[in-house]
């Protein structure tokens, strides 16, 4: 049995590994957990792309399921004979689209079986949704612990699920402090046609898809722009990310005569250089868990402004920190905006409160010791439970043979 082995090993399940909060959270765990505690597995019920390329231990294996859409009856059987195969003293599903996995996990005698909630999708925004809570609620009895990124997620499990608060752990994500650093001085990136230094940039980093609501920070910087004329000669917007949601945007923009005064720059891979020419970090989501954006924007001493969904408000301090806005608020989102724009020194001192806030309580390391201990107490009570039923067992046998 694997539990006895030197290096667990851990299977990390995900629907599909590519750009992305939750991917990017696993990465880091990946990279900086022990290498001599654990060996991993990631498994793509779909596939992996390039992305696993920022895995930079080589002793991580990814597999590629090719699931197709809709409930993945037929995967089960494929999980089933690789968890067997593989024999993980942990399978760790990753949000509702990999959670059927625990069901095979379970059948094949995987000892524990974790299941993370990350965040919600257009599909869900509050929590609401009654055939999400049912699969959630049909799938409990084979979770042995659940791991939730926000306060609100977890009430959501606990409340809404029916999960034992002893079976969830909450756990924020974490940012590597080293590589989103605070720069001296705004330094604009080598392509963006925004360069004068007099120029004011507001900027979202993510994948263009309904959830992230990019469109509305559109239709906020065009009310801005309205609203405030002045604003025209120096406030500029930048997104960074491709996606389904591109071309709603650009008509937006298009439409309001400003795409001139913004830059959708694509699909990056140096999102830490880009978000040091930023001088404000918005996030238009219409939900969230715990953003690793925001925290990556935090750590480069960006003020932040976010509308209040999810576990937002717990990595805001607003007013401090950064500013708050209802979800899907044009008005509010463009005030936030101007704000900020027409007060340098404010936006500034906020960014500077926001790196000190994440320094003291979303160091990477620290996200990484609490999976660690997360797993070593599971891990630890699994092997008292299998010494116990050893125990009973003989007893029952030295009993009969009497």
């Amino acid at each position: 049995m694997t539990t006895s082995a030197p290096r667990p090993l851990i299977a990390h399940v995900v629907y599909r590994f590519d750009v992305g909060g939750l991917e990017n959270g696993l990465v880091n765990l990946l990279n900086r957990m022990s290498r001599e505690r654990y060996r991993h597995v990631v498994v793509s019920l779909t596939n992996a792309t390039e992305f696993r390329q920022r895995v930079t231990r080589g002793d991580v294996e990814f597999i590629e399921l090719h699931k197709a859409p809709g409930h993945g009856i037929k995967l089960l059987p494929r999980l089933f004979g690789l968890f067997r195969r593989l024999r993980p003293a942990i399978v760790h599903t990753r949000n509702l689209a990999a959670l059927e996995a625990s069901l095979p996990a379970w059948l094949s005698g995987v000892p524990l079986r974790v299941h993370g909630e990350h965040g919600r999708d257009v599909g869900d925004l509050d929590g609401t949704n009654r055939t999400y809570r049912a699969v959630r609620r049909a799938y409990r009895p084979f979770v042995s612990h659940y791991v939730a990124l926000s306060r609100d997620l977890e009430r959501y499990l606990v409340d809404a699920v029916g999960v034992e608060p002893s079976q969830v752990t909450n756990i924020v994500n974490g940012v590597d402090i080293e590589a989103f650093t605070a720069p001296v001085a705004r330094v604009r990136a080598a392509d963006c046609p925004f360069n004068d230094p007099a120029l004011w940039i507001c900027g979202t980093v993510g994948r263009m898809q309904p959830v992230k609501n990019q469109a509305l920070l559109a239709r906020a910087f065009v009310r801005a722009l309205a609203d405030t004329p002045s604003l025209r000669s120096r406030l500029r917007l930048v997104i960074v990310g491709d996606g389904p949601s591109e071309g709603e945007v650009r008509t937006i923009l298009a439409r309001a005569g400003v795409a001139d005064l913004a830059w959708l720059a694509g699909a990056r891979t140096d999102v830490a250089g880009l978000l040091r020419t930023f001088d404000a970090f918005v996030l238009p989501s219409l939900a969230e868990g715990i953003s690793n954006t925001i925290l990556e924007a935090m750590a480069t001493a960006l003020p932040v402004i976010a509308t209040d969904v999810g576990g937002n408000g717990e990595l805001i301090d607003a007013g401090r920190t950064g500013l708050l806005v209802p979800s899907d608020d044009v008005a509010a989102l463009a005030q936030a905006l101007t704000h900020y724009a027409n007060a340098p020194e404010a936006a500034r001192l906020a960014g500077l409160a926001g790196r000190a806030r994440t320094e003291q309580l979303y160091g990477l390391d620290a996200m990484v010791g609490q999976y660690e201990a997360l797993y070593e107490r599971l891990l630890a009570r699994s092997r008292r439970a299998g010494r116990r039923s050893a125990a009973e067992a003989t007893a029952r046998l030295t009993t009969g043979s009497d």
